[in-house]
């Protein structure tokens, strides 16, 4: 899948992008997670970004997960992740996961995370679903807000995060405008 326009370019990721995908993925949750009150050793240690690497290379290099690139001058400013729910209980048939979104926090506010959004709602339509399923930390209100912002409502199946606090499970229904 390739998309130019006038921000970023997005692209499939390949195992190229995956030292950059996960600088980028530590950088993120180092500025949402921080903020929510996790310690940056917790977030930054080799260990930590070694099990992100390990999780992003398994995602690339499988068949049901999308992993897109977005790249601005060459380098790479923001990610998605996107594919069938992850838990079984929820229809496949109807429904398809966002995973993730990461934007580089020096490059947010320029519309990346909405080309990414957009990208992640047309995987939903290509695939004939009418639904959009993603969890986000409660206390990454950022997220949280760019989300509700896009269409997304929380479902009520919030499940454990850290710092005592939860994942909120939120969910996109395309309806009329599929």
């Amino acid at each position: 899948m390739i998309v130019t326009t006038s921000q970023a370019f997005l692209r499939t990721a390949n195992l190229d992008d995956l030292d950059g995908i996960t600088d980028l993925h530590t950088q993120a949750r180092a500025t949402y997670y921080q903020a929510g009150g996790l310690s940056e050793v917790e977030i930054t240690s080799p260990d930590a970004r070694a099990r992100r690497r390990e999780a992003w290379m398994r995602s690339i290099q499988s068949d049901a997960t999308t992993v897109l690139c977005a790249v601005l001058e060459r380098e790479i400013v923001g990610t998605l992740a996107m594919g069938p729910p992850l838990e079984s209980a929820v229809d496949a048939a109807a429904v398809g996961q966002l995973y993730q979104i990461h934007v580089r926090p020096g490059c947010w506010g320029q519309g990346i995370g909405s080309q990414l959004h957009a990208a992640f709602v047309q995987f939903l339509r290509d695939a004939s679903l009418d639904t959009g399923l993603l969890e986000v930390w409660e206390r990454n209100t950022r997220a949280r807000t760019f989300y509700t912002r896009h269409g997304w409502k929380p479902d009520g199946h919030p499940r454990p995060g850290p710092c005592d606090a939860s994942y909120v499970r939120m969910r996109l229904n395309l309806g009329s405008d599929f």
